[in-house]
């Protein structure tokens, strides 16, 4: 079975939508009775056959209430803010601005410096990893200008 976009959109509102709930500490009885007085869904009691729109106003309806929508950061590790990955970013976006990277996103930075020295992010790097990894690019940089010139 495949899943068309508006499909894949009205699946994920309906789970938002009960997060909402659960958040709100809404028990089943108040939440039917919201959704049977709410103007537009026709008396509805339950999303299930709730259109795109309509579970658009019920999230609307929720937030009113005071549900906060947060991002979903799930695996996504906070980008390093310390001085030495600054760096290491700002040579890596260099490297990008000559040309010279396929992939510029933080993950392949991640990766590479990975490669360089086993860390699976920057923030775990220590003085000397992170003076290795920039001078690494350094020396990159150096050769793609050398090339260039």
């Amino acid at each position: 079975m495949t899943t068309t976009p508006s499909n894949s959109d009205r699946l994920r509102l309906i789970k938002l939508i009960h997060v909402a709930r659960r958040e709100l500490q809404m028990d089943e009885d108040t939440y039917r009775l919201m959704l049977a007085a709410m103007p537009g869904l026709d008396g509805a009691t339950s999303t299930a056959k709730l259109n795109v729109p309509k579970l658009h106003l019920v999230l609307e309806q929720l937030k009113a209430k005071g549900f906060k929508v947060r991002p979903n950061n799930k695996g996504k590790r906070p980008v390093a803010a310390d001085p030495w990955s600054k760096k290491i970013r700002s040579l890596w976006l260099t490297l990008r601005d000559q040309g010279a990277l396929r992939d510029s996103s933080e993950e392949a930075l991640v990766k590479f410096v990975h490669g360089q020295t086993g860390a699976h992010a920057l923030q775990w790097l220590d003085a000397k990893q992170a003076h290795q990894v920039i001078e690494s690019l350094k020396q990159w940089i150096a050769r793609k200008e050398q090339v260039g010139a």
